[in-house]
């Protein structure tokens, strides 16, 4: 007879428990199962899995019975009987629907308790009609009135523009400033780009530039014409003066502001050095600077490192009459020096005069106080320059000026 099969033609009885009756309800006497096999037909019997019944969307422990009639007390107690380690799985860890759930209510939740940043090209560039009440005269009237006031731009965060809402305001970039009648010639300072220093002086922060970028772009453009041309015309009067374009040669509009205590951000004029490494090097060299009232040009060591200023102190303590004869030369008085009369020392004290700012108080190590000489000894820079008035930088006689005065300078 096969093992585990329920038989009635056995006249033994045996003592009938719950397990069995649920199996064969009709009989009183059957053959015990392994409680292996018991557990493997109660999970796939019809009898439990009706009360195990689960949807995708829903929680088993909150569906309600689909039968109007309560459980037997057969079906209770055969639950009773199911696998240990079934029953405890199933208690331990929910359905995946209610995994599913759970977890989406828990990313949903943290969420929402995150910051909402506004997409790239968001909502505020959507064309959306003007508020009621508004016109387009009272747009244009408030534009302008946010670019005339400086620091209540349109553009800061937090201005307040007084729109309706809905309305929006597209400021266009200005355009660069005209000719004013005045063509632009290559190699000739045009009297935009002094006009465009002074601006930047009045406005020396980055909005404003940030909105006149056109007319930075066309001043800068102009006088990188005027460097290019001049290149040419020093390395005729300089034939250690090499060639150079003009990026090499000019310096940056931007301050460096980490040291200082003036917390605007560029210069106010434009400049230019040559050398025989252009505006970097340990050489003497040519500089210039153009600027509305402050123009400038000169020559010279300016800031030497320890090595070239010792190698000038010595040649000057060896043969101090070769720069004053330099400083004699009447060209060099007349321009540089304020047509003094030739002598050596109003010469010396015009020269030492124009350096003195970072000169040392007292005598250079290696040198006597009672040296001949002392004054100029204790200079950290050696150059010579002047001012330069618009005239002499703006218009067509410009470059020919002042390759006149780099000239006078070459002796030096």
């Amino acid at each position: 007879m096969p093992r585990g099969r329920p038989t009635t033609s056995a006249p033994k009885t045996t003592t009938s428990t719950p397990l069995k009756r649920a199996l064969s309800p009709n009989s009183d006497s059957t053959t015990a199962t392994p409680p292996a096999r018991q557990s493997k037909r109660l999970k796939s019997s019809p009898l439990t899995s009706s009360t195990t019944k689960t949807t995708p969307k829903k929680s088993p422990y909150f569906t309600k019975s689909t039968s109007s009639e309560p459980e037997s007390e057969i079906e209770a107690e055969a639950s009773g009987y199911e696998d240990e380690d079934a029953s405890a799985s199933a208690i331990s860890s929910p359905p995946e629907s209610e995994k599913e759930d759970d977890e989406e209510e828990y990313v949903s939740s943290e969420e929402d308790k995150k910051p909402k940043r506004k997409a790239k090209g968001g909502s505020a560039k959507k064309a959306v009609p003007n508020g009621k009440g508004s016109t387009a005269g009272d747009v244009v009237a408030a534009t302008a009135k946010a670019i005339v006031q400086k620091g209540k731009e349109l553009w800061r965060p937090g201005v307040k523009s007084d729109l309706a809402p809905g309305e929006e305001v597209f400021i266009k970039l200005p355009k660069a400033r005209g000719d004013g009648g005045v063509k632009y010639q290559e190699g000739i300072i045009h009297p935009n780009t002094m006009l465009f220093l002074g601006d930047l002086k009045a406005n020396n922060d980055r909005e404003w530039l940030k909105m006149h970028d056109a007319d930075y772009r066309q001043s800068k453009k102009d006088f990188d014409a005027f460097v290019e041309k001049m290149t040419d015309k020093m390395t005729e009067i300089d034939e250690t003066i090499p060639e150079l374009p003009p990026k090499d040669l000019t310096f940056r509009i931007y301050r460096d502001i980490r040291f200082s205590s003036d917390p605007t951000p560029y210069k106010t004029h434009f400049s230019v050095a040559w050398s025989r490494t252009g505006r970097k090097g340990p050489y003497a060299g040519y500089y210039l600077q153009i600027k509305p009232s402050g123009s400038f040009i000169g020559g010279g060591l300016w800031c030497p490192e320890a090595a070239p200023l010792a190698a000038m102190r010595k040649d000057i303590d060896r043969k101090s009459d070769r720069l004053k004869s330099v400083l004699l030369d009447p060209a060099m008085r007349k321009e540089f020096l304020s047509g003094i009369s030739k002598d050596d020392k109003k010469a010396v004290k015009a020269f030492v005069e124009q350096n003195k700012e970072n000169a040392l108080k007292t005598k250079p190590k290696g040198y006597d106080a009672e040296n001949p000489n002392i004054s100029l000894l204790r200079l950290r820079n050696y150059t010579i320059g002047r001012k330069l008035s618009d005239e002499e930088v703006v218009g067509p006689k410009a470059p020919e000026r002042i390759a006149v005065l780099m000239a006078t300078l070459k002796p030096f």
